[in-house]
């Protein structure tokens, strides 16, 4: 069973920056893609950003603003939070997938204000 462990999270300011990490228990290879979303309190979970291989897609809300990469040296994917605003408050998650299922951490949370 892979397991995902995110970190990171904290309080921060509105402007401010953070970068989550997420630390699967198996080689970054053994998946094509891995994702962040986010839940906020009373809302439903919202996928944040994707990434395939180099290439990342990012919600409308948070582009030019959020970076997603992988450290393939370290094992490690990031999301770049940058220009954080208090509706960015929320859960982050990390998620990836291969033929053998979907994985899912247990989250960290972000908390912007002042």
């Amino acid at each position: 069973q892979v397991q995902l462990v995110e970190s990171g999270g904290g309080l921060v300011q509105p402007g401010g920056s953070l970068r989550l990490s997420c630390a699967p228990s198996t080689s970054i290879f053994d998946f094509t893609s891995a994702r962040w979303y986010r839940q906020a309190p009373g809302n439903e979970r919202e996928l944040v950003a994707t990434i395939t291989g180099g290439d990342a897609v990012y919600v409308d809300s948070v582009r030019g603003r959020f970076a997603i990469s992988r450290d393939i040296a370290k094992n490690m994917w990031y999301l770049q939070m940058s220009g954080l605003k208090p509706e960015d408050t929320a859960v982050y998650y990390c998620n990836t997938n291969n033929f053998r299922g979907t994985y899912w951490g247990k989250g960290t949370l972000v908390t912007v204000s002042s």
